[in-house]
């Protein structure tokens, strides 16, 4: 698998007697009720993304920007990035999350670049106790913010000061858990925090082309992507987990289908009718869709 990593079940569970739950949800009461707050899924694509004065980078940046006028300022971030694959979810759960360049190949700039937000271990054991199923695990010391979190948060958020907690991914639970799990994070919206999902629409290193200008991809990639992107205008956001009934198409789109499952997290996460927009809806190297959504 492309530039990821699994890690196994080595920390405490959430739900069980590791947890006293009354204790827990006393993280949660650190964040005050508010307007709901949207849900965004953003396309990443390439970590040279975070530095290059891009297309993509300047969307992200005018995105944080609504922050604090259109949206009020999150309290917290929860990000679900396509780079953290687990065996069972897990939350980051230390106060100082390490910045992680889980890539190779890259000049040295993008190997200097630093995320410090301060993590958030209360919250973080106050969402795992408040998730019954799947029980949520903790990470402690393993992890950090890999690039799918950073880059796209960095231009975003450059002060690096709101508290920030990145949610693994199960790879192994079917398409339509990850869904579900999303959902169960719709409450948070009231409380301050931003759902974030990152990872690509259509994602196949193995076809990227180099130099191809952003609105010129392959026939399959257009055509997943347009499937996808009309479930999501029409509301049929529980249809976005069967995506593997479209055969060689997706399987085209996601050889591997980790960058595909944050959207569902994200999706889960919207109310049903919600308004969406998008942004970022091209291309990058031909077969990565960088089309990214905002919910509310």
């Amino acid at each position: 698998m492309d530039r990821r990593r699994w890690i196994g079940a080595t920390v405490a569970l959430a739900g069980g007697a590791l947890l006293d739950r009354a204790a827990a949800a006393a993280g949660l009461e650190t964040l005050a009720a508010t307007p709901r707050m949207p849900v965004l899924f953003v396309g990443h694509g390439s970590p040279m993304n975070a530095v290059e004065d891009n297309e993509f980078r300047r969307a992200w940046q005018a995105l944080g920007a609504e922050f604090g006028t259109r949206w009020p300022k999150p309290q917290l971030i929860l990000c679900v990035s396509a780079h953290w694959l687990t065996r069972g979810w897990q939350l980051t759960a230390m106060e100082k999350p390490r910045t992680i360049h889980d890539f190779g190949g890259f000049p040295r700039t993008l190997f200097e670049q630093e995320y410090p937000a301060p993590g958030a271990p209360a919250v973080a054991r106050a969402i795992a106790a408040e998730i019954r199923e799947p029980r949520i695990g903790l990470d402690e010391r393993e992890w950090g913010f890999d690039h799918g979190t950073w880059s796209v948060l960095k231009p975003m958020f450059p002060a690096a000061e709101i508290p920030l907690v990145q949610l693994s991914l199960d790879y192994g639970r079917p398409p339509a858990d990850h869904f579900a799990l999303g959902r169960q994070l719709r409450a948070l919206r009231q409380r301050g925090v931003l759902v974030v999902g990152s990872g690509n629409i259509v994602h196949n290193l193995r076809a990227t082309r180099r130099g191809v200008p952003a609105m010129q991809a392959y026939d399959w990639a257009f055509e997943f992507d347009g499937k996808t992107a009309g479930l999501l205008e029409q509301g049929a956001l529980a249809e976005l987990a069967e995506f593997q009934k479209l055969g060689q198409v997706a399987q085209l789109a996601h050889p591997t289908h980790d960058h595909y499952l944050p959207l569902l997290h994200a999706a889960g996460a919207a109310e049903p009718g919600e308004k969406l927009r998008f942004f970022n809806d091209r291309f990058q190297s031909a077969s990565i869709s960088m089309r990214s959504v905002v919910w509310g």
